[in-house]
């Protein structure tokens, strides 16, 4: 994995990861399907003025400009999973062209549910080949509608179709979001060949902090100033 996917913070001064370094591992998300243009502009203005790593937003809000050393996501197949894998990759293929360095994917939940994760990994595959490297492709599981059989199954098929991280929600699945435990698991099954995102109520910093000690090495986060310590949440992810 390239220093583009997984960026490394300044050595720390104590045992736990310091608000700047955590800012730096965050997506700063705004997915709310009632996200304007404007709010768009306002994220990356806030994004750059954190210090995090990427915005990550919806793909008809591409392309962006962004200031030199933030980095664009977009999810794809966002929030269900339930489209097709052609529709997924031309989705992938579609949100690069405009722009976007990292694509963040949501698998066929019920597929893995089944326990068909052959069929996972051909989805996942197919979004892979659309958005070869450089290009960083995330793969969201559902990890809380998921049993740890299926984490871990659904994990490695990411890894075997060539993903480069999996990510636990999309934050809007009635099941959850984020767990240190999901976190912990995904992270033993894959790590370090794989990065782990966690996302989906990472709210505060201490939550934060419990989600990269479990292993995660991106957070997705919609009120990234309230958790850095900068006032209000935005919430919704």
């Amino acid at each position: 994995m390239t220093d583009a996917q997984t960026p490394e913070p300044t050595p720390a001064t104590t045992d736990e990861p310091t608000a700047a370094e955590i800012a730096r591992l965050i997506d700063h998300t705004l997915l709310k399907p009632e996200a304007t243009r404007a709010d768009v502009e306002a994220l990356v203005a806030e994004a750059a003025e954190l210090g995090v790593y990427s915005v990550c937003v919806s793909p008809n809000m591409l392309p962006l400009t962004v200031p030199e050393g933030l980095h664009v996501a977009v999810v794809c197949g966002f929030p269900s999973g339930k489209h097709t894998s052609a529709v997924k990759a031309a989705e992938a293929a579609e949100a690069v062209a405009n722009g976007a360095d990292e694509v963040d994917m949501v698998i066929d939940v019920g597929a893995a549910v089944e326990g068909r994760y052959a069929d996972v990994q051909a989805d996942i595959a197919a979004v892979r080949a659309a958005v070869p490297a450089p290009t960083v492709l995330k793969v969201i599981i559902e990890s809380a509608a998921l049993s740890d059989e299926a984490i871990v199954a659904v994990s490695r098929a990411s890894a075997e179709a060539g993903a480069d991280f999996v990510k636990t929600s999309t934050g809007f699945h009635p099941a959850g979001g984020a767990s240190e435990h999901a976190v912990r698991l995904m992270a033993e099954t894959v790590a370090p060949a794989l990065g782990v995102k966690a996302s989906g109520g990472v709210r505060t910093l201490e939550q934060a902090r419990t989600m990269v000690a479990a292993g995660a090495t991106r957070l997705g986060v919609s009120g990234s100033r309230a958790l850095l310590g900068g006032g209000p949440a935005a919430g919704g992810y």
